[in-house]
């Protein structure tokens, strides 16, 4: 699985979020209703603030409720930008996210079944068999759409922190 671990000095995600169902498979209206729901305004004061890769509308998941792994409950889904910028927007929220290290997963196929896969892939098999676990910071991800939904690139970050050594002293 390709990957590459990155260090990200704190930034701030800016943008607007809802609790949403966890769904696993095919696209989550409630996370569309949520994209619909941006106004002309708000997209384009996000836009101004986007000064960090990827540059591009993120998705981003935190919040979850007990049981996500077996996809049961609900999640806080923010779709906005990364910045540097920490302020008060009136009509876009802002989190913090702290300086971390990043797993990141390149991928490229069907959306959003290739994401969708990728991600299933980070927890069922990479995590487990890395030197790396996962640390409590929201999920991002981002797609970058060519016109088409056949053959669309997207990433996927996961903030992790190298294993503990199993020492007994």
């Amino acid at each position: 699985m390709e990957f590459k671990i990155e260090k990200k000095e704190k930034f701030y995600i800016v943008g607007v979020s809802k609790r949403v169902p966890i769904q696993f498979k095919g696209e989550n209206n409630a996370i569309i209703e949520l994209a619909q729901s941006i106004s002309e305004q708000q997209r384009t004061k996000m836009h101004q603030l986007a000064d960090l890769y990827p540059h591009q509308v993120l998705n981003v998941s935190y919040d979850f409720d007990e049981g996500y792994l077996e996809e049961k409950g609900s999640l806080t889904h923010m779709i906005g930008f990364a910045t540097t910028q920490e302020n008060a927007f009136a009509d876009l929220e802002q989190i913090s996210i702290e300086e971390s290290l990043w797993a990141i997963f390149p991928n490229q196929g069907p959306f959003p079944e290739t994401l969708q896969e990728t991600t299933a892939n980070i927890y069922a098999e990479w995590l487990p068999s890395s030197e790396y676990e996962a640390i409590d910071l929201p999920g991002i991800s981002f797609t970058k759409y060519n016109g088409t939904s056949e053959n669309v690139y997207s990433e996927v970050w996961l903030s992790v922190k190298k294993k503990e050594s199993n020492k007994r002293g």
